[in-house]
């Protein structure tokens, strides 16, 4: 079978063998927002053509090809959920060279009953309970996910938009003023140690600013203690400081909040980002 993880900026195909081991693996630029209207098939023949005419007739796709900017709109499936709810939600694609299915996105309630949603890590974190994986998982992002897996179904997560915030912060505020190319370990640390203090996140933003008119924090180091900063403010609010955190997210993704993690204490699972195919292959499988 074909897997495709079909996000905003970019996609990963993957061949899955009958045993559910990734065959062939392809990386590509050709985010949704690069798709022009109706163009979905053609881009999806042009990634995995040849797999196709080796005589692959099954297709499953998730993330942000299932949004309302995407190929197909699929609705949002409540939590808690496993495996069996988000199959029997599947949704069927118009695509001739092959059976392609998409896969729903999930929608949970805070304590408020405020909605959050997601697209795409449901299948990463299908992926992981089908190696048993059970309690918090930290899926890092533009907006990064924090999930409970419990009795093999996702029983809910909370979104924090670190990565969107940061990049608007830099481009867009004074604070990217300030900002000059550089990479300081010792500046995200620093951040993440700033986290944890009383006055909340927006004073402690505006200290970056204080700190760097003083001298006391040098432009080269801005952006790595924003980062630290920003991580720090979300792994407070969504880790209790006691529990093991399994983090699932490409080597570049992973290793500030790995960091970030055992700086404040916490036992770090790394698990690899490709989980995401075998979540897929379980949802084709059945």
């Amino acid at each position: 079978m074909i897997g495709v993880d079909w996000g905003t900026s970019s996609l990963r195909a993957y061949r899955l063998g009958a045993d559910g081991q990734v065959r062939e693996k392809r990386d590509g630029a050709d985010g949704i927002l690069t798709v022009p209207e109706g163009g979905f098939p053609a881009v999806l023949r042009r990634v995995v053509g040849d797999w196709l005419a080796d005589g692959e007739r099954q297709v499953l796709l998730c993330g942000m090809v299932g949004s309302r900017q995407g190929w197909v709109e699929a609705p949002y499936l409540p939590c808690p959920a496993g495996p069996a709810e988000i199959c029997a939600a599947l949704m069927a694609v118009p695509f001739e060279d092959a059976e392609t299915r998409l896969v729903p996105g999930l929608l949970t309630r805070d304590a408020g009953g405020v909605p959050d949603v997601m697209r795409g890590e449901e299948t990463k974190l299908l992926g992981l309970l089908a190696g048993g994986v059970e309690g918090l998982v930290c899926l890092p992002g533009t907006h990064s996910k924090w999930a409970r897996l419990r009795g093999g179904r996702i029983e809910g997560f909370e979104t924090h938009m670190t990565g969107e915030v940061r990049a608007v912060l830099l481009a867009h505020s004074i604070l990217g003023r300030l900002a000059a190319s550089g990479s300081s370990a010792g500046a995200f640390g620093r951040g993440v140690e700033r986290a944890g203090a009383a006055g909340g996140l927006l004073h402690h933003l505006f200290g970056t600013r204080g700190l760097g008119l003083q001298g006391e924090l040098a432009e080269a180091e801005t952006a790595d203690y924003l980062s630290g900063l920003l991580i720090g403010h979300e792994i407070r609010a969504a880790w209790d400081g006691r529990e093991a955190v399994h983090l699932a997210a490409a080597a570049t993704l992973a290793a500030p909040y790995a960091a970030a993690l055992a700086q404040l204490g916490a036992q770090v699972v790394r698990h690899d980002d490709d989980v995401v195919a075998t979540g897929l292959w379980r949802l084709g499988q059945a």
